[in-house]
């Protein structure tokens, strides 16, 4: 087979950041785009010669396209094997998993996660190092050095390989290895929870529904909860990947998993819904007439972890990103455990992981996970609540309380102002940051502030610092407000801003949570000027 050396220029914008590369789909569908990041990537790890990489991805609009190209690009850098799921599928957790379980070089994930998928819509390519994790800061400044000073690409000459039947191909002299996607993730999932006792709650007539909103978590959820665990068929819906998500937006959120919250705030609601996204990193949960907000999960998981077999000898330290609620810390405060904040990114978790300080951490965007696997996994977590369930026989709405009743409540949500003026809402974080030190001892919508600051992560393991990671406004009794730009999106910029207050009184645990954070929401319009600046006067999602 002939390899090709094609010539080509840097492309502007080719910057990977917390989660690879994102852009509209036709941007990577244009000339050369593709092959030009995909082959930046292999040599900013120094090549592929002899090396195994892990491929897959959730299956959007062009996924197909991109995994043949980049069997071919492999193949003409020398690569000794390509792991790849079959059709090109893999879950992000569960290309984690391959990496680590077959000590794979690293690994490209092709997804941009809960965003939508279509020819209109967007993509993505996370390059995912041997640990399993995403790559740290200083591979992704490698790539992007390699981005902006590349001048040809290697792709070999070949037919398409069938990825649709598990087995070994060669291209040329790289072995293709075409594996079933969920085989070695359940296996794993086996491993961790008390399967026998998950049983006997679904054959006891507890009813589950399990949304997977047509992504890529829908053959691993109806092979793992209908296949191995019995639930009844249609437990799982939404369950075949489609190119663009039936036309939805795969975020396991109240707006967008819309169809789940009706069933599960019906008279006849199942005892337990849940929902993840494009890639299945993410996860929701909800009870019957009840959502679980993610902090509020991530805190009852680790209260709770000890009751499934892997975390039966308990927990060495958990952790979580700076925005999510600070329930986790009420637990780990308890329960005498190491509580690290990070900054947003699963990445900040890999060296704590990695280091043996923390088992469970989590994200208040959905993202959910353990030492297992260095992705947030989104099915892990939805089996986690099973196996808790299943030992304490408690509905979800119960155990919720119990929680709140022997740890206080959090209450807590994020506004998202979505595709606002990126200029403007920069210029917006750059007044309050200049009056952060002016704040505090203030009062502001009958609040004192305490303190308030722009959060800097210093790197316990490996002595890193991450600067600007997000302004925060501590008040007394608990609130607390976050405000940072997200920069999973690919149109403008998403504002986030985090609301906190809490409370231990027992007489206020069953609020609305948008009613009692009403102080937290008056005092961030007053004290950012938020319609000043973005011209919106609410949210586009209230999560």
């Amino acid at each position: 087979m002939t390899i090709l050396t094609i010539p080509t220029q840097p492309i502007d914008g080719q910057n990977p950041g917390t989660s690879g590369l994102r852009k509209k789909t036709r941007v990577f569908m244009g000339p050369h785009y593709l092959e030009n990041f995909v082959q930046s990537v292999f040599d900013a790890i120094g090549g592929l010669a002899g090396k195994t990489l892990v491929l897959g991805g959730d299956g959007r609009y062009f996924n197909d396209r991109a995994v043949q190209v980049i069997l071919r690009m492999a193949a003409a850098s020398g690569a000794a094997r390509v792991i790849v799921g079959q059709r090109g599928l893999l879950s992000t957790p569960a290309a984690s998993h391959l990496i680590r379980d077959r000590q794979a070089d690293g690994g490209l994930i092709l997804s941009a996660s809960h965003n939508p998928g279509g020819q209109d819509e967007d993509f993505g390519v996370k390059f995912n190092t041997s640990n399993g994790g995403p790559a740290p800061e200083d591979v992704t400044r490698r790539i992007h050095d390699a981005t902006r000073s590349i001048a040809d690409y290697r792709i070999m000459e070949a037919q398409d390989v069938d990825l649709t039947t598990a087995g070994t191909v060669k291209l040329d002299d790289m072995t293709v290895e075409v594996v079933d996607p969920v085989h070695d993730y359940a296996l794993l999932m086996e491993r961790l929870f008390d399967f026998d006792a998950i049983r006997r709650l679904l054959d006891g007539g507890f009813r589950l529904t399990f949304d997977a909103m047509h992504a890529v978590t829908g053959p691993y959820a109806k092979r793992i909860l209908e296949g191995i665990l019995g639930a009844p068929e249609g437990s799982v819906v939404n369950a075949v990947p489609l190119p663009d998500f039936g036309g939805g937006h795969p975020d396991p959120n109240p707006i967008w998993a819309r169809d789940l919250v009706g069933r599960m705030m019906a008279d006849d609601a199942p005892n337990f819904g849940a929902a993840s996204d494009g890639d299945g990193d993410r996860n929701m949960i909800m009870g019957r007439g009840i959502w679980v907000s993610p902090s509020d999960s991530l805190a009852v998981l680790a209260a709770n972890a000890h009751l499934a077999p892997a975390y039966a000898d308990g927990l060495a330290g958990v952790a979580r990103s700076m925005p999510t609620s600070r329930a986790l810390d009420r637990v780990a405060a308890a329960r005498n455990l190491p509580c690290y904040e990070t900054p947003t990114g699963w990445k900040f978790f890999g060296n704590l992981l990695d280091d043996g300080r923390i088992t469970l951490c989590g994200e208040e965007s959905a993202g959910t996970g353990s030492d297992h696997v260095r992705e947030k996994d989104g099915l892990w977590a939805v089996l986690l609540w099973l196996n808790v369930l299943a030992k304490t026989r408690q509905s979800v709405a119960d155990l919720m309380q119990a929680h709140w009743t022997e740890f206080g409540r959090n209450y807590y949500s994020r506004h998202d102002y979505e595709a606002v003026d990126a200029t403007a809402a920069a210029r917006m974080l750059d007044e309050l940051r200049g009056r952060l030190a002016d704040l505090p001892g203030t009062i502001v919508a009958g609040r004192h502030i305490d303190s308030a600051d722009e959060f800097a992560y210093h790197d316990p393991v490996d002595g890193s610092v991450a600067q600007g990671q997000g302004i925060r406004i501590v008040f007394d009794g608990g609130g607390r407000i976050v405000m940072r730009l997200s920069g999973t999106g690919t149109a403008g910029a998403t504002l986030r801003v985090y609301l906190e207050d809490a409370t231990d009184d027992p007489e206020r645990l069953n609020l609305d949570p948008q009613e009692a954070l009403a102080d937290m929401i008056a005092a961030a319009q007053e004290i950012a000027g938020i319609t000043r600046h973005t011209g919106r006067d609410q949210p586009d999602i209230r999560a």
